[in-house]
Parts: structure tokens; sequence; C-alpha cells
């Protein structure tokens, strides 16, 4: 498949290039700095691009199969790259025809709000109302504009993001209350995760969490 994928130079998002590339798709990395994208491929062009400006994402929607992103920036940054630049994909996708969108949110907040009880007491009590507040209101807002759009979307939830290697051993699917998640994952597993959902079905206009 021709994959457009926006976050290539972050965490998730440059497992996602690599594991895609590995599968054969032919892979666009839509990037900001594309030195941070530090390897060549036959199957990999890079695209210079901000995914807040409208105007630069349309040419490279062009063509494309399916889109995922993996837009993040600091936890403690106020700003709304994942909301708005989302908005920007989706407006892309829908005037170009391509319906196929993968976009990775996090666990933690709305109607996954309980799996916190599963975090230790400084993660729930400190950190999510402290220090990743703004970054949850703006993956709320991020998913309303995914969830009112007319894409075939998949919404991804991990949990803790860690640097772990690839297991290919993940839960997924589960209810927020679950008490048998540990609510982290690795980035590697959650890109494996990501480019599953290109061709299932199973969670189509759903939010599964991702955890082991």
């Amino acid at each position: 498949m021709k994959l457009l994928i926006f976050g290539s130079t972050g965490g998730t998002g440059r497992h996602i290039v690599e594991q895609a590339l590995e599968q054969g798709h032919t892979v666009t990395a839509f990037v900001r700095d594309p030195s941070k994208l530090d390897f060549i491929h036959p199957n990999l062009i890079t695209i210079q691009g901000d995914v807040m400006n409208p105007a630069a994402i349309v040419p490279a929607m062009h063509g494309q199969d399916a889109v995922l992103s993996a837009l993040g920036s600091p936890a403690n940054k106020v700003g709304v790259l994942r909301s708005q630049g989302t908005k920007n994909i989706i407006d892309a996708m829908e005037s170009t025809g391509v319906s196929r969108f993968i976009c990775q949110t996090s666990l933690g907040y709305g109607d996954s709000l309980k799996v916190l009880n599963r975090t230790p007491l400084i993660f729930k009590y400190v950190i999510v109302p402290f220090i990743l507040r703004k970054a949850f209101k703006d993956h709320e807002i991020q998913e309303s504009y995914v969830k009112k759009s007319k894409l075939d979307w998949v919404i991804v939830r991990p949990g803790n993001l860690t640097d772990t290697p690839k297991t290919g051993r993940y839960r997924h699917g589960f209810a927020a209350t679950d008490k048998n998640i540990q609510v982290k994952v690795s980035r590697a597993d959650v890109a494996d995760f990501m480019l599953k959902q290109l061709d299932d079905q199973t969670y189509v206009h759903q939010t599964p969490g991702v955890s082991y």
C-alpha cells in the first residue's frame, strides 16, 4: 500500500515508518525537519511540511491508500498540534478521497479514564492532572474531529509508552475497567498494531486500547 505517515520522526512514528517499509509498503513521511529521519530506503519518500499548514498537506495526500498519524509534542507544551493538525489531515483526506485513517491518541481520559486506577498514585493524582492535563485535553478535541469525520477511522489508544523492543504480544480492545492490563506498551508494539489496522475491519469507527 501507499502510506502517508504524520509524526514520522517521533518515538512511535519512526517505528511505523520502519515497520511499514519492512512489510513492503511505499511510505511517504510528512516531516517538518527531514534531517531527523536519518535513513534511506528505496520505498521511502520524504516530504517537508508543517501539519499546521493545510495547503502543504493536500499535495502529499494525492495517490495515497491510507494515512497513519502519530502526532505528538512535549506533554507540558501548550498548543493544538494534535487537534488542529489532525483536523487539517482529515480535511485533506476528505478533499482527495483517501478514507483509511489510523490515528494514535492515548489511554487515560474520556471513556478510558478508569484505566488510571491501574496506574501508580503519583501518575493518577500528580502527572495526569498537572503535567498531562493540557495534552489530554488536546487529545479529546483531536478525537472529536476524527469521530465526526466521514473517514474509515481507527483511533488507537496506547498505555504509557516505553522504548522496549517489539514483542508482538499485547492486549487490545479491552474495557477501561480491565484489572489485568499494565497500562504500558512499547512504541514498537503500538506501531505493529496500527499497521495491522490497515486491512482489518475489527476496529473501524472504534477506539481500541493497547497495553500489556
